[in-house]
């Protein structure tokens, strides 16, 4: 679905990305993970027509590169930021409805959908969102981003600042996606998430990829742990 070859990334005269080529399959998650600065989240906007860049960006066949954020998403390309966007003087309800693709008719999720997987925000459904904490506006963004029923959602470190018990409801809610056939492109630090839930994990150092495989290859590579992901 999603195939991105020789992608470099500038922010002004600073050369970000350097290289990047990976792919994302239908129904897949796959985690791209490094620490900050590796150009995780360069990768992202530079998907999403947010940034500067060269390369190529295919999604379904189509060539990506230079076209508008609103036209990429527009295509079936969603995206949850690290910084959650929600519109604060909205209510949730709003926020959702802000998100929703057309009419909804024929989408895949609905508003008792986003309800009945985050009951919290049905509970919170006339209160405006910016007074809602940062695990409820994370729910938010998420259910936001969903209502323009994507086939492929990157999402932006979804489990930044949550409890454990949200960080494992989120793990939940992206295998849910998987479910219904939506692929995940997600940008994580923690090791568990990651670990646990994608079909393939990528890692990224000085705007590369350093790593690609499966959970358990990385599991067997503590030097590559140790080098581009451990504190």
């Amino acid at each position: 679905m999603l195939e991105i070859k020789d992608l470099h990334a500038y922010y002004g005269k600073s050369h970000v990305l350097h290289g990047v080529s990976f792919g994302v399959g239908k129904g897949e998650i796959v985690a791209l993970m490094g620490r900050n600065g590796s150009g995780r989240s360069t990768t992202a906007k530079a998907i999403m027509g947010l940034v500067d860049c060269q390369g190529t960006v295919n999604w379904k066949g189509q060539p990506i590169v230079g076209k508008k954020p609103f036209e990429i998403a527009h295509l079936g390309l969603g995206y949850v930021p690290e910084n959650r966007d929600i519109f604060p003087k909205l209510t949730v309800h709003q926020n959702l409805l802000l998100g929703q693709k057309g009419s909804g008719k024929g989408a895949r999720w609905s508003f008792q959908d986003m309800y009945d997987m985050f009951p919290r925000l049905k509970e919170r459904e006339h209160t405006e969102a910016g007074v809602l904490s940062g695990g409820e506006q994370q729910m938010l963004t998420l259910c936001r981003t969903l209502m323009g029923d994507p086939d492929l959602i990157i999402i932006d470190e979804p489990t930044e600042g949550l409890a454990p018990k949200i960080v494992e409801l989120v793990g939940q809610y992206l295998q849910k996606l998987k479910s219904r056939g939506v692929s995940v492109l997600l940008i994580e630090q923690k090791l568990t998430i990651a670990m646990a839930i994608s079909d393939r994990v990528m890692v990224m150092g000085h705007g590369s990829i350093v790593f690609e495989g499966t959970p358990a290859s990385l599991r067997a590579d503590p030097a590559v742990r140790k080098e581009w992901l451990e504190v």
